[in-house]
């Protein structure tokens, strides 16, 4: 009798609590206590929140949240500077733990990554990854099991904290036909919104909608893929090749509004220029210049050019991103500037691994 082959699964483990917890390891006297991580970690100056603990989380504080409002929700919240360096050692522990696994991992971050796995038993081998973590770094994770990464994205979730979730096409619907299309990975509130107003509310009837009236109101690319993770369908492989940044980017918050837009437009410029030197060490020249300006209090909008040409040339990138500013509202005060420089592809890698269903 020969033995069956091994069905192969796509595991999502994500950290719980990542940046939180790496402190709580730093200072285990913070266990149990209310902990928000982000900015230089005083409430009293402009920033946002990095991350937040669960228990300060059931205060209603969350990520991107200014320090401010944060401080109002939980006075007696412990406030931390962000610590980047370190939470980049402990990643790679991390990182470096799964790929001790018989697995090809895709790291998605600091704190996720997807494995492409042949087992009978996705459930015990998830449970062998949170045990391996847990004893490499002292951290717990989430694990979400699928047959595809968007289906294992997504059922990490459910599984949070410290627990483990599957979901495959067998269960997709009964687990999400009746959820907002708001819980599906890919899909935001603005999104949300323009599928409300087709009538598509849910995700069943977002898999149940054509793709051409899809294609009409948001492009024949994207109406039909909103389609396909409505009904959890993702080719993507996971691959093992190193994550590529896209962009860089460079952004400053003030701690007094800036009212004088010659101010805002030298900012720009030199935020233009440090975001130049980024590219210029990978070598790879910016195709696109983005700018984001948050208006006081806090209003955000974005807007981009393409360069005309491939270009390391400092010049030609500070002016265009000087330009973008025309397109703002000079009557409003500016709490936060951004500049954002999109590079050439790199070289193309081989990717091996697991394709979804």
């Amino acid at each position: 009798m020969t033995t069956p082959p091994h069905r192969r699964w796509v595991l999502h483990v994500d950290l719980d609590q990542f940046i939180a917890a790496v402190e709580v390891l730093r200072r285990p006297e913070l266990r149990g206590k209310p902990v928000v991580v982000g900015g230089r970690g005083d409430p009293t100056e402009r920033g946002v929140v990095s991350t937040a603990s669960y228990e300060a989380r059931e205060f209603g504080v969350g990520s991107g949240m200014p320090l401010r409002t944060a401080a109002r929700k939980i006075p007696d919240a412990v406030f931390l500077p962000v610590d980047a360096e370190a939470y980049t050692e402990v990643s790679a522990v991390v990182m470096d733990t799964l790929r001790k696994m018989d697995a090809v991992v895709e790291v998605m971050g600091w704190d996720e990554a997807f494995l492409g796995v042949e087992t009978e038993d996705p459930e015990t081998f998830a449970r062998a990854i949170q045990a391996a973590v847990l004893e490499a770094t002292g951290l717990h994770c989430s694990v979400g099991i699928g047959d595809n990464k968007l289906r294992a994205k997504i059922a990490t979730g459910f599984g949070k904290p410290q627990g483990i979730f599957r979901l495959t096409g067998a269960n997709w619907f009964e687990v999400m036909g009746e959820r907002d299309t708001r819980s599906l990975w890919g899909i935001g509130s603005k999104t949300a919104k323009k599928l409300a107003a087709l009538g598509l509310n849910t995700v069943s009837e977002l898999a149940a909608a054509a793709d051409e009236d899809l294609a009409t109101t948001f492009g024949p690319t994207m109406g039909p893929w909103y389609g396909r993770i409505g009904r959890g369908i993702d080719r993507s492989p996971v691959t093992a090749d190193p994550w590529v940044a896209r962009s860089h980017s460079r952004e400053t918050t003030f701690q007094q509004n800036l009212d004088d837009w010659s101010a805002v437009t030298e900012e720009i410029r030199r935020l233009a220029v440090r975001v130049r030197e980024d590219i210029v060490a990978e070598n790879r020249p910016a195709v696109r210049v983005a700018l984001k300006v948050r208006y006081a209090p806090f209003i955000t909008r974005t807007t981009s050019k393409a360069l005309p040409e491939p270009t390391f040339d400092v010049d030609i990138i500070c002016d265009a991103a000087a330009a973008l500013v025309d397109r703002f509202d000079h009557d409003r005060e500016v709490r936060l500037l951004g500049v954002r420089l999109e590079m050439t592809p790199p070289t193309r890698t081989i990717t091996t691994g697991l394709e979804g269903h």
